[in-house]
C-alpha cells in the first residue's frame, strides 16, 4: 500500500470533536462566534465550551463566584515571578508557572471528567492573574488584587493597569477573548490532546500547549503584526510600504489562514470594535494605516486578515506591551484546550502517527577500521 503523505498535516482529519467546527463560518458548541461575542459575556461563553450548554442564570453566578474565589496564586508562586529575570519573554514565563500550578492542585492525580472539569476552572482564574502579576513585578508596580465583582476580562485589564477599563473596552476586551477561546484542531489544541493522549495530566496538556502557542506562525502572530504597522510608522508611508513587499513576495503577518480562505469571521467581527477603541483613545492613524495595509493586500492578492490583525492593534490601543499578546491568548484559549483535554480523556486512544522514511536504505555494519 502507498503512504499517503500531506505536509502539516493539512487536510488531515484526526480526531472528532463536539466543541467547535471552523466548516460554517466558526462555531462552538453549535452557536455562531459573531452571535456570542455580540451578545454573550466571556464567562458565559467558557462555561459553553467547558460544560456544552450556556449557562442558566444560576449557573452563572455559581460559575463567576467559584472563578473569583480562586483567582489567586500561590505566594511561592509570586516568588518565582520576583526571581525570573526580567528580560524572560512572558510566554517562557507563564509556561513555568502553569506548571509549577500543578503542585499546589489538590486534584492533581485526578484525571476524571468531574476533577478536569474542576482543574479548568481554577486554571481559568489563576493565569490572568499570573499574566498581570509578571508585568507589574516586571515593572516595578505593586501587584493589584483582583476584583471579583468584575468580569474575567474588564478584571484582567484591571489588575494589569490598576485603573478600570472604559464600557468601550470592556466590549472589545471581552469580545477579544470570546473570539481567541477556542478553534478546533489547531497546532496548540493538538499538541494537548496528544499529550495526554498517553493518559498525562490537564496541566501538561496545557503546559504543552502554551509550548505550541508561542512560536509566531501560531499564537506568536499577533505580536508580529503589531510589529507590521511599528515598521510602516505613518499613514503617509503605508501605501508604498505594502506594494513593496508585495512586489518582493513576502508574508505580511496577520493575513492568510489555513482555513478561512475567503476571511476570518473573527477578524470581521473584532475590527469594528477595535475601531471604537481606536476612536476612544486617539488612535485614528493607526486604524487609517491598518485599512490602505488591508485593501491593498486583498485587492492585489485576494488575501485577507486574520483575527490577529485587529487583535493587535487593539491591545496595542490598551497600552500593553506586545510581549503580552500572545499570554493574553493563553488567559482566553484555556478553556477551549482544557476541553479538548477532557474529550480526549473521555475516549482516549493514544496519538501514533506514521511517517514516510526518507533515510538511506538498509545497510551493513562495519567495524571502526573499515568504515
Amino acid at each position: 500500500m502507498t503512504e499517503s503523505y500531506s505536509p502539516g498535516l493539512e487536510g488531515i482529519v484526526a480526531g472528532e470533536t463536539a466543541i467547535s467546527t471552523v466548516e460554517t463560518g466558526l462555531t462552538y458548541r453549535g452557536y455562531a462566534i459573531e452571535e456570542l461575542a455580540e451578545h454573550s459575556t466571556y464567562e458565559e461563553v467558557a462555561y459553553l465550551v467547558l460544560y456544552g450548554e450556556l449557562p442558566k442564570a444560576g449557573e452563572l453566578a455559581g460559575f463567576r463566584q467559584r472563578l473569583g474565589a480562586a483567582a489567586v496564586v500561590p505566594p511561592e508562586l509570586i516568588e518565582t515571578l520576583r526571581r525570573i529575570p526580567a528580560a524572560a519573554p512572558t510566554m517562557d514565563v507563564l509556561r513555568t508557572a502553569t506548571s509549577m500550578l500543578a503542585h499546589f492542585e489538590p486534584e492533581a492525580a485526578d484525571s476524571s471528567h468531574a476533577a478536569n472539569v474542576r482543574k479548568t476552572e481554577r486554571l481559568l482564574a489563576k493565569l490572568p492573574v499570573v499574566v498581570a502579576a509578571r508585568q507589574r513585578l516586571k515593572s516595578g508596580q505593586e501587584l493589584v488584587i483582583a476584583d471579583t465583582s468584575l468580569a474575567l476580562p474588564a478584571n484582567f485589564l484591571w489588575m494589569l493597569r490598576g485603573q478600570k477599563p472604559s464600557e468601550k473596552q470592556v466590549k472589545a476586551m471581552d469580545a477579544s477573548f470570546i473570539l481567541y477561546a477556542e478553534h478546533e484542531f489547531n497546532a496548540s489544541t493538538f499538541t494537548a490532546r496528544c499529550t495526554v493522549s498517553t493518559l498525562s495530566d490537564l496541566h501538561s496538556g496545557i503546559t504543552a500547549a502554551i509550548g505550541a502557542l508561542k512560536g509566531p506562525l501560531h499564537g506568536g502572530a499577533n505580536e508580529a503584526a503589531l510589529g507590521v504597522l511599528e515598521e510602516v510608522g505613518s499613514v503617509e508611508r503605508a501605501e508604498a510600504w505594502v506594494r513593496n513587499v508585495l512586489a518582493k513576495k513576502q508574508k505580511i503577518m496577520g493575513f492568510g489562514h489555513r482555513v478561512y480562505k475567503d476571511g476570518d469571521p473573527r477578524a470581521v467581527y473584532l475590527k469594528r470594535l477595535t475601531a471604537a477603541v481606536a476612536a476612544e483613545t486617539g488612535h485614528q492613524d493607526f486604524e487609517t494605516m491598518a485599512e490602505i495595509i488591508e485593501t491593498i493586500v486583498w485587492t492585489q492578492k485576494r488575501i485577507p486578515p486574520n483575527v490577529d490583525w485587529p487583535c493587535a492593534r487593539l491591545y496595542h490601543y490598551f497600552g500593553l506591551p506586545k510581549d503580552l499578546y500572545t499570554p493574553l491568548f493563553v488567559v482566553a484559549r484555556v478553556v477551549g484546550w482544557s476541553a479538548h483535554i477532557i474529550e480526549q480523556l473521555d475516549n482516549n486512544r493514544i496519538m501514533r502517527p506514521r511517517s514516510i522514511y526518507t533515510g538511506p536504505a538498509v545497510r551493513k555494519w562495519k567495524p571502526v577500521g573499515n568504515r
